[in-house]
């Protein structure tokens, strides 16, 4: 499992996620450039993408990433935001391929700052997964009480399970892994910053349903300007 293998080359059987902080779809150039995030999202080569800062930050908070071209590039995207945006607190999730969506939702997040989380219930070639997205805050105690509310939303459920997102979390330690014991957490690789990855803190998780044959983090080009994250991936299959 190292970092950006031949990432083309998905394994049979297996689905591919990828999460994604877009930074609004400004690059370490400070240009807005969408056609420039999906030309990465195009060479992830992925079914499903959860996003993160997918919309503007200031109200009615349109969409950073236009619906059109979203869906000119062969993407449909969960209607998680409304009113113009493409998701909620700016998470989103975008699928292709032999994935439908079936049902979706949001996840109020505690903290002082304006959080939240998304989930959706999609069929794919795995059978019903259930995806969330997060993108959880800045403070530790903030983290520690959103992955609380995480851990509950993925419980009982009758489908298989992931979680991706911007964790913010540092550290290296299990400090979150800890409060969501069900779900396997995929070992940490530097997503952040772009152009010198250091951090951690773009991570998938899955359940026991699942497995995880390949994973790591997209480097190639013009992954290393279009945001100051790279995207993180990882190939599934059931266990």
């Amino acid at each position: 499992m190292g970092r950006d293998p031949q990432i083309s080359h998905q394994p049979p059987g297996s689905l591919r996620i990828a999460s994604y902080n877009i930074q609004k779809c400004i690059g370490m150039d400070l240009r807005r450039r969408p056609e420039r995030t999906l030309q990465v999202l195009e060479g992830l080569c992925a079914d499903i993408a959860v996003l993160q800062e997918a919309d503007k930050r200031l109200p009615p908070r349109p969409a950073a990433l236009p619906l059109f071209l979203v869906e000119e590039t062969g993407w449909q995207a969960a209607d998680l935001g409304g009113a113009g945006s493409l998701g909620w607190h700016g998470n989103a999730v975008l699928f292709r391929g032999g994935v439908a969506l079936r049902d979706k939702g949001h996840i109020p997040l505690p903290g002082l700052e304006p959080r939240g989380a998304v989930w959706v219930l999609l069929d794919s070639p795995l059978g019903p997964l259930k995806v969330v997205g997060a993108h959880l805050g800045l403070t530790g105690r903030a983290r520690r009480e959103q992955m609380h509310a995480l851990a509950r939303a993925a419980e009982a459920e009758d489908c298989a399970v992931v979680l991706a997102g911007d964790f913010n979390e540092w550290s290296r330690t299990p400090v979150l892994e800890h409060i969501a014991p069900a779900l396997t957490f995929l070992p940490a690789k530097a997503s952040f910053p772009a152009l010198r990855p250091l951090g951690a803190l773009d991570r998938i998780a899955h359940c026991r349903r699942l497995k995880a044959v390949a994973h790591g983090v997209h480097e190639r080009r013009p992954a290393h300007i279009a945001s100051d994250h790279l995207p993180v991936w990882a190939d599934l299959q059931l266990a």
